[in-house]
C-alpha cells in the first residue's frame, strides 16, 4: 500500500547517530498555537500579526490565504487548516473553494460540514460527498445551540468553537458521548481567552461562547511540545548517559496537550528541568538521563494521540512491552498511522498489534529485518520524525521522502546535523 506514495525518484537520508548528544535546540514555535492565533487574529480584525509564527508549511498556507484570500486556496496537505479555514470562510465575506492534495481530498469532512451547516452556513461540495474540495461562501451565522459527538476530531470541535464569538447568538456547543483530545479543546478556549472572547465549559459537556468579539492584542508564542518530544527520544535512546539537551522556548505549565511527553518520558528515562520555577514564561529546558525505566508501558492517548508514534518507536527500541490505547483518531490523519507503524517497524524486526482499530501493543515479538527497504513516511510528518531517533539503534537507518518533516519541524535534519548525527543525502 505504502508504495502509491513513491515517485520515480525518491530522496532518501541515511542517519548514523553520534557516541553521545550535548547540544542547544532552538525548537519550531508551536504549530498548534499559531493556527489558532491566526484565526483569532484574522477575525479579531487583523491588527496585530502574532509573533513567533511557526515556519511550518500547516501554519504557511494559513498566513497565504488569510494575506491573499484567492478564489480557491489551497492547503495542500495541512488537516489543521483545511478544518480552521472552513470555518473561519462560513463567517466571512467571500465566495472561496477550499481544496488540498489528493490525500486531503480522500479525508473526512462531511462532520464539520454539517455542523455549520446547521447553523446556516453555505458550504456544498465540488466533488466528492464529505470530502474536499469545499465550495463555502461566507454570511452572518444565526449560532445557538449545536450538538456534535465529542469522540470526533478535536480540530472540528476548535473549530467550531473559534467562530463562536461572531454568531448572533453565540454558541452552545453539546459534546455528546466519550470526548477525546480534550487538551486542545481547552487550549483553544485558553487561547480565545487571551483575545477576549467569553468561552467556557458550563458543564462536564457543553461549551457556552457568547456573542462577544474578540480584541486585537499583541501576542507571542511559545516553541512547541510536539517538536520537543522527538529530543525526548533521541536522548533515551542514546547510549551515553550523561549526554544532555537543552530546548529553548517551552513553558512550564504549557496548554499544549503534548507537554504530557515530559511526564510519560520521566517512566523512560529522561528527567526535565526547567531553568526557573516561573510558570508561563518561556525558557531554556534541559534534559538528563535519570536511569530508570519501567519494564512495561500501560498509556491511553485519548487526549495526546500525536506523541503515540514517538512513544511506540521509543520502547521497542528500548525493548520495552506497551500496550497504547486511544488511537482511534491515528486512522483518519495524514496516513493511517496505525498501519504505517505496524507495517514500517516490521521493516525493523518488530511485530506490533492492533486491537479495535484504536489500540496498538508489542509483547517483544520479533521478526527478520528487512535491510534492504528504508522507511517509508507516507507525506506523514511524523513518521518521518518519530522513526529518525531510531538511528541510534540501527547504523545507517534510512528514512524515505524525508522532506515531509517541513509539515510541522522544517529544520529537522539541520538540527540533527548540528547535534552530531550524520546525514547523508541520496536520490534512490
Amino acid at each position: 500500500m505504502h508504495s502509491q506514495f513513491r515517485l520515480n525518484t525518491m530522496e532518501q537520508y541515511r542517519l548514523t547517530a553520534p557516541k553521545q548528544l550535548n547540544t542547544t535546540v532552538k525548537l519550531p514555535a508551536s504549530k498548534s498555537i499559531s493556527n489558532r492565533a491566526l484565526i483569532i487574529y484574522a477575525l479579531s480584525g487583523g491588527q496585530h500579526l502574532p509573533q513567533n509564527l511557526s515556519n511550518c508549511d500547516d501554519t504557511e498556507v494559513i498566513v497565504s490565504a488569510l494575506k491573499e484570500m484567492p478564489e480557491e486556496i489551497n492547503i495542500k496537505a495541512a488537516g489543521t487548516a483545511m478544518r480552521f479555514m472552513t470555518a473561519y470562510l462560513s463567517v466571512t465575506p467571500g465566495s472561496h473553494v477550499l481544496t488540498g492534495t489528493e490525500r486531503m481530498k480522500h479525508r473526512p469532512i462531511g462532520i464539520l460540514v454539517d455542523a455549520l451547516r446547521k447553523l446556516g452556513a453555505d458550504i456544498s461540495y465540488t466533488g466528492e460527498e464529505g470530502y474536499p474540495p469545499l465550495r463555502i461562501t461566507g454570511r452572518q451565522l444565526e449560532g445557538g445551540l449545536l450538538e456534535i459527538h465529542g469522540n470526533v476530531s478535536s480540530q472540528y470541535i476548535s473549530a467550531l468553537l473559534m467562530i463562536g464569538p461572531m454568531l448572533k447568538e453565540g454558541l452552545t456547543l453539546r459534546l455528546m458521548g466519550e470526548i477525546i483530545s480534550r487538551p486542545y479543546i481547552d487550549l483553544t478556549l485558553w487561547m480565545m481567552g487571551e483575545f477576549g472572547a467569553d468561552a467556557e465549559w458550563t458543564s462536564s459537556d457543553t461549551i457556552t461562547v457568547k456573542p462577544q468579539p474578540y480584541k486585537g492584542r499583541d501576542y507571542y508564542i511559545e516553541s512547541d511540545w510536539s517538536g520537543a518530544s522527538y529530543w525526548y527520544e533521541l536522548l533515551a535512546l542514546c547510549p551515553d548517559t550523561e549526554s544532555e539537551v537543552r530546548l529553548t522556548g517551552l513553558m512550564d505549565g504549557s496548554k499544549q496537550g503534548d507537554s504530557i511527553a515530559r511526564y510519560i518520558f520521566s517512566m523512560l528515562g529522561v528527567k526535565t528541568e526547567f531553568e526557573s520555577k516561573e510558570a508561563g514564561k518561556p525558557q531554556t529546558v534541559t534534559l538528563k538521563r535519570n536511569g530508570r525505566c519501567v519494564p512495561r508501558l500501560e498509556y491511553d492517548f485519548v487526549n495526546a494521540p500525536d506523541l503515540a508514534q514517538t512513544f511506540v518507536v521509543t520502547c521497542i527500541a528500548k525493548n520495552i512491552p506497551f500496550h497504547f490505547k486511544g488511537l482511534s483518531t491515528l486512522k483518519i490523519k495524514e496516513t493511517d498511522r496505525i498501519l504505517a507503524l505496524r507495517t514500517e517497524l516490521r521493516k525493523l524486526g518488530y511485530v506490533l498489534t492492533e486491537h479495535n482499530g484504536s489500540e496498538l501493543s508489542w509483547n517483544g515479538e520479533r521478526c527478520k529485518p528487512l535491510d534492504d527497504q528504508g522507511i517509508d513516511t507516507y507525506e506523514d510528518h511524523r513518521m518521518a520524525l518519530s522513526t529518525a531517533p531510531f538511528c541510534f539503534i540501527k547504523e545507517g537507518l534510512r528514512i524515505n521522502n524525508p522532506q515531509v518533516v517541513t509539515k510541522s519541524y522544517p529544520q529537522f535534519w539541520d538540527d540533527l546535523e548540528a547535534a552530531g548525527v550524520r546525514v547523508l543525502r541520496f536520490e534512490v
